[in-house]
């Protein structure tokens, strides 16, 4: 148990390019910052930065726009090319309604427009697409921190989802490695000796909300560094915490 974390953002990260070396980056900018990262911190970053490094930033006005995304646009409100652009990322579309275009992606996530985002890219026409496998993702820049610095960290890459459920968002992770994305209560008493049957926890996404609370969209402050929580270390996968389609009530 804890009882106490600490959680800071990392302000002065530059505008990332397409071949930018993430995990340097954050290093240097955590040194530049005084912020010298340490064993067993959590670093939360936004998909947005792991994407532009990937280069997964399209151009809309390359897209040829087929006769379903040209229905679909209408009924949205919008540009063709853009929703072949979500389709292009989709492998089901859950639910259409007004300009609401819920699908789940290549990955498994259930989310709107696939994730395909046009906030904090330069330029009208520009959007970014969701990492090709953010796990792999956030393993490279986890073997880089260590590769720089010798520390010993886990790795969160995160997004902002919405939830059927409740009004708002939040941001849930979408990748992670260097620790277990749930924890299982399940067997364990509780504070009166009952057998706990049904509590698994998602500290992953817990973790990347927590972050959010120090990052922002419009500052430049894409990553978290979370010290302080005891994350069960070891290989973990985001696929762990995706709920399979035939348990999925929302559907």
């Amino acid at each position: 148990m804890v009882s106490e974390i600490k959680i800071f953002g990392l302000r002065g990260m530059p505008s990332i390019e397409k071949g930018d070396d993430l995990g340097r980056v954050i290093v240097d900018v955590a040194k530049r910052k005084r912020k010298s990262i340490v064993d067993g911190d959590v670093i939360v970053i936004a998909q947005k930065i792991i994407s532009k490094s990937e280069g997964r930033i399209v151009d809309i006005r390359s897209i040829t726009p087929s006769k379903f995304a040209k229905k679909l646009a209408k009924r949205s409100g919008k540009l063709p090319q853009h929703v072949e652009a979500i389709l292009g990322q989709t492998k089901e579309i859950v639910r259409m309604e007004g300009h609401h275009l819920i699908t789940e992606t290549h990955h498994g996530f259930v989310c709107a427009n696939a994730g395909v985002d046009k906030s904090n890219v330069r330029g009208e026409w520009l959007v970014s697409l969701l990492p090709r496998d953010s796990d792999a993702s956030a393993q490279r820049i986890r073997k880089r921190i260590k590769e720089l610095t010798g520390r010993k960290v886990a790795v969160i890459i995160s997004d902002t989802f919405g939830r059927p459920w409740r009004i708002g968002q939040t941001n849930l992770a979408i990748g992670v490695s260097g620790m277990k994305p749930l924890v299982d209560y399940r067997g364990r008493k509780d504070m009166y000796g009952q057998t706990l049957k049904l509590t698994v926890i998602a500290v992953s996404d817990e973790l990347a909300s927590a972050g959010e609370l120090v990052m922002n969209k419009y500052d430049r402050v894409p990553v978290a560094i979370i010290r302080g929580y005891p994350h069960v270390k070891g290989r973990g996968s985001i696929k762990e915490i995706i709920r399979p389609k035939e348990l999925d009530l929302f559907r």
